[in-house]
């Protein structure tokens, strides 16, 4: 085995839940090194926005450099990442994260996304005594994890005939956006009775938006994800809870898998990190690790 491992991480874009994806993918790098006696690098390249052109010049140049391996979470179906092809053409193992792959092809690391969205959307209903009106947010719609979050929380909620379904705005994986998003939903809607969300981005969104419209526990939220911004807004009582993903895990076993690829070993269809669930009850937990 070669002295010396790169591996490379390719988020959707630059944002604090990619931050510990790149934490997990880092610190899975040490452990090896020490383990192997070899040299594990990991560079971490975010785009500056999720965009899909941005995303596959990041991916082409990542290639150029050689590197032991790519790990990347595609803002489209990886049928429209024609980039990730061509990479893995060159004989440079791609792993993906957060994202579900779409034949088997190439190991996919993450969660069941369509549970995820079940587990908050029930969450919600019950919340709400399954009567009232219920925003969904969309986060970058072609992006296959948020997609499926989105479906399924909207089939769910469909069940509920108390229930409507209300555009809850497109966040395209922006804080800010999600922000004025959710601030112009809730003022077209006063009587608004909850929010559901599709990635990290929504929640820290509409949470500032419910605190500066005052409507801070009269909307109830069910979040994605588990990031500072978030677990404090469940302390604040701003989100009641949230169906979480454990990004540290996805970048440590996302690294774990590009070095087994290295290595020339058959590489598994899926690794399932798990879902988890933050309520108030459990959320000073999460905050102690949190960074």
């Amino acid at each position: 085995m070669a002295t010396t491992l790169r591996f490379i991480i390719i988020p959707k874009v630059q944002h604090p839940w990619f931050d510990e994806v790149n934490n997990g993918a880092q610190a899975q790098a040490e452990i090896l090194s020490r383990a192997l006696g070899a040299e594990i690098v990991v560079d971490y390249m975010p785009p500056s926005i999720c965009d899909i052109v941005e995303q596959n010049a990041i991916l082409e140049n990542a290639a150029k450099s050689r590197p032991s391996g790519i790990a990347i979470d595609p803002v489209d179906v990886v049928d429209h990442m024609t980039a990730i092809n061509r990479v893995r053409d060159q004989g440079i193992p791609v792993v993906l994260f957060d994202s579900p792959s779409p034949d088997g092809s190439i190991t996919s690391v993450g969660n069941n996304f369509a549970q995820q969205g079940v587990i908050a959307a029930e969450r919600l209903a019950k919340l709400i005594g399954y009567t009232g009106k219920v925003a969904v947010m969309q986060g970058y719609p072609t992006a296959p994890n948020h997609k499926e979050r989105y479906q399924a929380q909207v089939e769910v909620l469909k069940k509920y005939q108390n229930i409507t379904v209300l555009d809850g705005g497109i966040d395209n994986d922006d804080i800010e956006t999600a922000r004025q998003q959710a601030s112009s939903v809730l003022e077209s809607h006063p009587d608004l009775s909850g929010y559901l969300c599709c990635d990290a981005s929504g929640p820290i969104g509409i949470a500032t938006a419910i605190k500066e419209a005052g409507k801070a526990g009269k909307v109830k939220v069910v979040s994605m994800d588990g990031i500072k911004p978030i677990l404090d807004a469940i302390k604040q009582g701003v989100i009641d809870s949230s169906s979480a993903t454990i990004p540290k895990m996805q970048g440590s076993m996302s690294v774990l898998m590009l070095w087994q690829a290295s290595l020339g070993v058959q590489m598994p269809q899926a690794i399932d990190t798990g879902i988890a669930v933050i309520t108030q009850e459990n959320v000073d937990r999460y905050l102690a690790d949190a960074v």
